[in-house]
């Protein structure tokens, strides 16, 4: 009796200890070593971005030349002022755009370039005094009396950020300099709209974020046309050739891209990385059967049949496989000769002065026409050198569309100058520069937010450090990139919100946060209860057996005191 009694309380306390091992030292260790990994990530900052203020400040000089201000108004100059303009976009989108205009007058070496024969000359010379900085605007105020513009001229913008405004007789009349500036300032206005950022081109850019209304849609052509901000391009020129029987194509693609390409591609540098490559392709169709018109002796593309041209095309293109950035397509096509001269038509019937035609967020086709070249006497294959400038011409205003470079008419009275060798203006530079800053913020927003949407939902995720130094560097990248536009500093602000996209998207596409490399609880449950269901049915039934003893004890003791 008694060794039972020994042996039920040695077993008593064994099914104590175990319990309490497995309580006191397996439970927290199997919670630690199988707990998921989540390093630490500025949530509140991230909030902080969901709600986007962002403010674009500009910076104005407005120089009026000599015989443009009283003595009177030119002791209140140089002057100052400050315009805000506020605009809501959603509930989570609000803009400000700030203008600092600072009013001065002309200095003798910038009278002297006033001076020059012509508006293009004068820019010239003016750039050569001093350079504005990015994203800033000089505004000359000439005399009426001015030889610069020409009669039915008012406002003259010229190849770098520099505008000649001629004053009007109604100016000159009025006496104080508030007056003045009062009624320049519409003539200032339409200047910014046309050189510096629109509200257009910055709802535009906030396309991703910001749904927008169906006669927003018709305005934003220009933003729909182009490719979406990339940190690089890939752009390819082919060359098709159909019918190399008939012809025998010779195209200097390589010293034609260093002479018309090069120097847009340079001055786009610090928007996005370019890479250029070129093929020949034989025997490849457009895929389209153009018609044979009688009336003039030619085939002809209408518009209609334009949309399927690129897709058999496109499939002899080939792609670049070890790049990710988007690839713009500029394919030049001779007919054969079975189907020459091609001309491209209009939605109007009329025919293409370009014989060229794009599509949005892809590339261009030229037509390409050799029919002169087959005489009577001509021996085939014939031998045909390709008008690079009249090709590179069609291809750089492509080029120019699809990178978003918005080319606007002008309001009445405005002479814009041509862009010159380089193929961009600085204005126009600034203006892209203005979007794709806009741009990249409001995608990087977008991607950081909504990692840490998913990561919060999902708890199971793991974390690990790298991505949580992607996710601080995009937040910080984000906060100096709004701070630079707020500053007006658009060069920085460019940088930092390229920064900012590109930590943005390594974390939210970083291979350790896919769906495989965690369990739901379903599973979890799946795998653990087979293996602590059979440890702890024993040591469970031998708590309850002693609980139950140990009742029973007391109920004894206590019938006994009775």
């Amino acid at each position: 009796m008694v060794t039972t009694e020994v042996d039920r309380r040695r077993g008593q306390l064994a099914a104590l200890a175990i319990a309490a091992v497995v309580i006191i030292v397996g439970v927290p260790l199997w919670w630690r070593t199988t707990e998921t990994y989540r390093a630490w990530l500025p949530v509140s900052q991230i909030k902080e971005l969901a709600y986007m203020q962002l403010q674009l400040s500009a910076d104005v000089e407005v120089v009026f030349a000599r015989g443009t201000v009283t003595p009177e108004q030119q002791k209140k100059v140089p002057l100052t002022q400050t315009q805000d303009e506020e605009h809501t976009v959603d509930e989570d989108t609000a803009l400000r755009y700030r203008y600092e205009t600072r009013y001065r007058t002309a200095t003798v070496m910038e009278e002297d370039a006033l001076n020059k024969p012509t508006a293009a000359e004068a820019d010239l010379s003016l750039h050569m005094l001093s350079e504005s900085p990015c994203g800033s605007l000089v505004v000359y105020v000439i005399p009426e009396s001015s030889s610069l513009l020409a009669q039915d001229v008012d406002v003259y913008i010229g190849q770098r950020r520099t505008a000649f405004l001629r004053i009007g007789a109604q100016m000159r009349a009025v006496r104080t300099l508030e007056q003045l500036l009062a009624h320049l300032d519409p003539q200032l206005k339409q200047v910014l709209q046309v050189m510096s950022f629109s509200h257009s081109d910055i709802i535009a850019a906030l396309s991703d974020r910001v749904r927008l209304s169906p006669g927003t849609k018709e305005s934003m052509a220009d933003s729909m046309r182009a490719f979406k901000s990339s940190p690089g391009y890939e752009i390819t020129f082919s060359l098709l050739n159909p019918d190399p029987k008939s012809h025998r194509l010779h195209w200097d693609i390589e010293g034609a891209v260093q002479t018309y390409i090069q120097p847009l591609l340079t001055k786009l540098a610090p928007v996005a990385n370019f890479s250029i490559d070129s093929q020949t392709l034989y025997y490849a169709m457009l895929g389209v059967n153009p018609r044979f018109d009688s009336s003039r002796g030619a085939y002809t593309l209408n518009s209609d049949s334009l949309a399927h041209v690129i897709n058999p095309v496109e499939a002899r293109l080939g792609s670049n496989a070890a790049s990710s950035n988007p690839v713009l397509n500029f394919l030049l096509y001779v007919p054969d000769a079975h189907h020459s001269p091609l001309y491209i038509h209009d939605h109007k019937k009329q025919e293409v002065a370009s014989n060229a035609f794009h599509s949005p967020r892809w590339g261009g086709i030229m037509v390409y026409n050799v029919n002169s070249f087959y005489g009577a006497e001509a021996e085939l294959p014939v031998d045909v050198n390709i008008n690079m400038a009249k090709v590179m011409g069609v291809f750089l205003a492509q080029l120019r569309l699809l990178l978003g470079v918005q080319s606007s008419s002008p309001p009445p009275g405005f002479l814009v100058a041509p862009c010159g060798t380089a193929g961009l203006a600085d204005w126009e530079l600034d203006r892209l520069m203005w979007s794709r800053s806009v741009e990249n913020v409001a995608t990087a927003t977008t991607t950081i937010t909504s990692l840490a949407q998913l990561l919060d939902q999902i708890g199971n995720i793991v974390i690990n450090d790298n991505i949580a130094v992607q996710v601080s560097n995009a937040v910080t990248s984000l906060q100096l990139a709004v701070a630079e536009l707020e500053a007006g500093n658009l060069g920085f602000a460019l940088q930092y919100s390229k920064e900012a996209i590109l930590a943005s998207e390594r974390a939210f596409f970083d291979p350790s946060l896919l769906h495989l490399l965690y369990f739901p609880d379903d599973q979890k449950f799946a795998i653990y209860i087979p293996l602590f269901l059979p440890m702890c049915v024993p040591i469970l039934l031998s708590l309850l057996k002693i609980l139950s003893e140990t009742r029973q004890k007391r109920r004894e003791k206590q019938a006994k005191r009775d």
